[in-house]
């Protein structure tokens, strides 16, 4: 049986429940790719970097352990509040960090004067990333880095069969309520091209998930918000049962889940 998750609390509270979600169990699933990113753009000591929709700052607490200046934007604040309490936690290893709510407009980052810009949440919508890629083609320094990253091809992706459970539990609410995917071949480059940005190059990294056991394993999930249109059109307990009945097959004999997937990541220029 799932477990019943954030039911019965109050909004503030579940939410608060899941940014905690995203931040102990989900993000360190993305490290491979935080990693082998900051290895390629040489992240380091003089790199001042904008991570936009920054979660709860891992990405950001691994540049700044680099020696990297580092500013996040994120619009969900109870992330952005974790964010806080990590980069604040001593040692101080780096510049202070900048966080703010929302998203950067062209004076921010014209005076930030970065040199790399991040976009590594991947079930985060191109329509929202569209208008931040905007901005930072007009106003960012000629020549910076922009990242951006997406899943990989589906079956290199043992999560997809998972998320095929989001999709399918979606569809009563029809095609307002859009279902979660993996991207396209081309989808980075075409976010990219349409924001004004020049695409320089790409690469894929595994990112395997793997979690305690299934319970957890439903938690992390949930808490990437890829199964919040099945949950708007079923309920709370119909998703999490039937997410536990698909990890299944991704449980070992010990009683942990683990799932093979690769990620994809696109650096563009300005």
């Amino acid at each position: 049986m799932a477990p019943t998750l954030y039911r019965g609390c109050r909004p503030a509270t579940a939410h608060r429940a899941r940014a905690r979600d995203w931040a102990e169990i989900q993000e360190r699933m993305l490290v491979p790719l935080y990693d082998t990113v900051h290895d390629r753009l040489d992240v380091g000591p003089g790199t001042r970097l904008l991570a936009l929709n920054c979660g709860s700052g891992l990405a950001l607490l691994l540049a700044a352990a680099r020696g990297a200046a580092v500013t996040g934007y994120d619009a969900d604040r109870a992330r952005l509040r974790l964010a806080a309490e990590r980069l604040a936690a001593p040692p101080h290893i780096a510049p202070a960090a900048g966080l703010r709510p929302g998203a950067p407009d062209a004076a921010d980052i014209r005076d930030g004067g970065y040199s790399v810009v991040t976009a590594f949440e991947p079930s985060a919508p191109a329509g929202e990333l569209r208008p931040a890629l905007a901005a930072i083609a007009d106003a960012a320094r000629p020549g910076s880095a922009v990242v951006l990253a997406g899943w990989g091809p589906p079956e290199r992706c043992s999560a997809s069969r998972v998320l095929r459970v989001a999709a399918r539990l979606a569809e009563p609410r029809g095609p307002a309520v859009p279902a979660p995917r993996l991207s396209g071949r081309d989808d980075l480059e075409d976010l990219a091209s349409g924001a004004g940005l020049r695409p320089d190059g790409s690469g894929r990294v595994s990112c395997p998930f793997g979690y305690q056991d299934r319970a957890s394993a439903v938690r992390g999930l949930l808490s990437t918000g890829l199964f919040d249109p099945a949950v708007a059109a079923t309920d709370q307990h119909q998703v999490e049962k039937e997410i536990t009945e698909a990890l299944h097959p991704h449980q070992r004999p010990d009683g942990t889940v683990r799932m093979e997937n690769v990620f994809r990541y696109l650096v563009a220029r300005v």
